[in-house]
């Protein structure tokens, strides 16, 4: 098996050509905003493979400014309330998602997603609000933090 048949396999063949697309184009388009929410992603991420594919797209290239809050809304709600009892997002996928959101250090749309990962929440694992202590603290020295 190609990794890239593996990678269509964990993200979804649609999903794999927007994401190639955006890198062809070294931007994400209000038009790709609307098709993922329409078309491709219209019930929302279905695993955290898919998540983190989109996490790493927005680390790679430039985007329409709709971007961001679908992007919040997609992982949010996949974290909140796809994963476990509703509401709470404990220790493993807590870890697991500031693992993601830190790769390359914390950035305005990780740290916008983890402060509405916790709004959200009922309860959050102790990793994700370490995520957040560490990208306030970067906030302080850098501007970076949301």
């Amino acid at each position: 098996m190609k990794q890239s048949e593996g990678v269509e396999r964990m993200i979804g063949a649609d999903l794999r050509a927007f994401i190639e697309s955006a890198l062809d184009r070294q931007f994400i388009s209000a038009e790709d905003v609307r098709l993922l929410q329409t078309d491709i992603l219209s019930t929302g991420l279905s695993c955290k493979a898919q998540a983190e594919a989109l996490l790493a797209l927005d680390r790679a290239v430039p985007s329409d400014a709709s971007w961001e809050p679908v992007l919040t809304s997609l992982v949010v709600d996949f974290v909140v309330q796809s994963r476990g009892a509703a509401g709470m997002v404990e220790h493993d996928d807590a870890l697991w998602l500031a693992t993601v959101l830190d790769v390359g250090g914390p950035t305005r749309t990780a740290m916008g997603i983890a402060y509405a990962v916790l709004d959200r929440s009922l309860h959050v694992g102790a990793a994700l609000l370490d995520f957040i202590m560490r990208g306030r603290h970067l906030e302080r020295q850098q501007g970076i933090a949301a």
